[in-house]
C-alpha cells in the first residue's frame, strides 16, 4: 500500500509549463472530430427515418437539415470527415514506421490540417 507522505519529491509538470505540440493537438482534435461525426450520422439517420415515416416527419427533418444551422453542421461534418480521414492515413504511415521523427511528424500534422481545409473548401464549392 502506498504511503501518503510524498517527502521532498517534486510534483509533475502541469499545464502552466506545458507547450502544446502539433502532434498532441492534432491527436486530440482527431478524437473530437471522430465523436462529432456521430452527430452528423445521427442527423442523417434521422433524415432517412423521417423519409420513411411520412411527409410530415420528412418536412420537419428536411427543414432542420436544410436550415442555416443544419448547413453549418453539415459543413463542419465535411471538414471533420476530411480531417479524420487524413489523420487515419497519418496513423497508418506511423504504424508502418515512417515519419516518427518529431520534426517530420509536426510538419505532417501542419500539412494534414492545411489539406483538410483545402479539401473541405473544394468539396463545398464543387459538390
Amino acid at each position: 500500500m502506498a504511503n501518503g507522505h510524498q517527502g521532498n519529491r517534486p510534483l509533475s509538470p502541469h499545464l502552466s509549463i506545458y507547450r502544446p505540440q502539433w502532434t498532441s493537438a492534432t491527436s486530440i482534435f482527431t478524437r473530437i472530430t471522430g465523436n462529432a461525426l456521430l452527430v452528423a450520422a445521427l442527423l442523417i439517420v434521422w433524415w432517412f427515418v423521417a423519409l420513411a415515416s411520412g411527409p410530415d416527419a420528412f418536412a420537419t427533418a428536411d427543414g432542420f437539415i436544410t436550415s442555416w444551422f443544419g448547413d453549418l453542421v453539415m459543413f463542419f461534418s465535411v471538414a471533420a470527415i476530411w480531417y479524420h480521414t487524413l489523420a487515419g492515413i497519418r496513423h497508418l504511415i506511423w504504424d508502418s514506421g515512417h515519419m516518427l521523427e518529431v520534426d517530420k511528424s509536426e510538419t505532417f500534422g501542419q500539412a494534414m490540417v492545411l489539406a483538410a481545409v483545402l479539401l473541405t473548401i473544394f468539396t463545398v464549392i464543387v459538390l
